[in-house]
């Protein structure tokens, strides 16, 4: 029979007992004990558990319950099959809420940054999702912009929790805390040491960002993640990865990929649920047909350009049930300058 043991549960639990124990200290002699003792009663007899090798399995079925719930609430004592009405009903509202919360952290989904033209398509193949899209100005480096896509390992609300975190990240590192702006490299290595340090062993995440700076240049570097599609007039170049997955090692190092996108020009971005989407007979999407897509279209409009690629992948999976979460990223130069995107 399956069970969990992870260090990282372990340590939220050490952690809990240890805020339990402060907290009863402080409350008495004015404040009711009952409350913080029948947590800690919970808390020590999960680890109990945990040292029998009995923790995170079910009681009602004795199968295991979802890791990720376990990883949010590490004190859940049943499986999904077996909540009760009133907390199936509980956990529905706090993933609406949790989506809720992810979509506002996404940036417009339509915008304009001096030649720049973006547009991107976000669909979760649940509530939540575990992708990570976010354009931000950065005035510091001559009204520069930042793209980042990326895509958490995993699935759920654990997912969706290191994408907020992420979220989180680099908007402060974007910022750069000193006053001076990191460059793309220094940003990726910073980025990846704080993830180590902050999420537990096996979690990771994939990520392509970048600079767009006001005359069509580009700096790219990338985390592990998929190939970025540079979609010019003599055909569609693919961008690889100049590093590890965030998370896999805190001395990792990334470098830098330059390139010059023309007027009419554009750089696509996407993650593995468009790739990866599978027909009837399980054939994945693939790059290359995603990057056939873009050649014959280039110059065309982000939006239309986008719907497009889209339109294809739903024409290979033929209307199927999406698997995964799909993130899509269109970069264009255009020809005539626009608005400026919001900070």
């Amino acid at each position: 029979m399956a069970q969990v043991s992870d260090p990282y549960i372990r340590e939220q639990l050490e952690k809990r007992r240890e805020e339990l124990n402060l907290a009863l200290a402080a409350a008495a002699p004015v404040a009711p004990a009952a409350p913080y003792l029948e947590l800690l009663g919970e808390v020590d007899a999960a680890i109990q558990q945990m040292e029998e090798g009995t923790y995170g399995i079910c009681e009602e079925c004795h199968d295991p319950i979802e890791r990720e719930r376990l990883i949010a609430d590490p004190l859940v004592k049943m499986c999904l099959d077996h909540l009760t009405n009133d907390d199936r009903r509980a956990l529905e509202q706090d993933l609406e809420l949790a989506a809720h919360v992810q979509r506002g952290l996404l940036p417009e989904k339509h915008a304009r940054f001096g030649e720049w033209h973006i547009h991107y398509e976000y669909k979760p193949a649940g509530l939540v999702s575990g992708d990570y899209c976010d354009l931000i100005l950065l005035r510091e480096r001559e009204g520069s912009l930042l793209f980042l896509l990326g895509d958490v390992a995993g699935k759920g609300v654990a997912a969706s929790l290191l994408m907020t975190h992420m979220h989180a990240m680099f908007r402060s590192l974007s910022n750069g805390g000193s006053g001076e702006l990191l460059g793309l490299d220094k940003l990726l290595e910073t980025a990846n040491r704080v993830f180590c340090e902050s999420t537990f062993a096996g979690q990771y995440a994939t990520l392509v960002c970048g600079y767009a700076g006001r005359s069509g240049e580009l700096e790219i570097a990338s985390a592990g993640h998929l190939p970025a599609l540079l979609v010019r007039r003599e055909g569609v170049k693919q961008i690889g990865a100049t590093g590890l997955p965030l998370g896999m090692f805190s001395s990792s190092r990334y470098a830098i990929q330059r390139a010059r996108l023309e007027p009419g020009d554009s750089l696509l971005l996407f993650t593995d649920g468009i790739s990866e989407a599978g027909d009837a007979a399980g054939k994945e999407y693939g790059v290359k047909r995603l990057s056939n897509v873009a050649g014959e279209r280039h110059r065309w409009d982000p939006r239309e350009l986008l719907a497009a690629c889209l339109k294809d992948v739903n024409v290979h999976t033929s209307g199927a049930r999406q698997a995964d979460d799909q993130t899509l990223m269109v970069i264009h130069r255009s020809e005539t300058a626009g608005a400026s995107l919001n900070d």
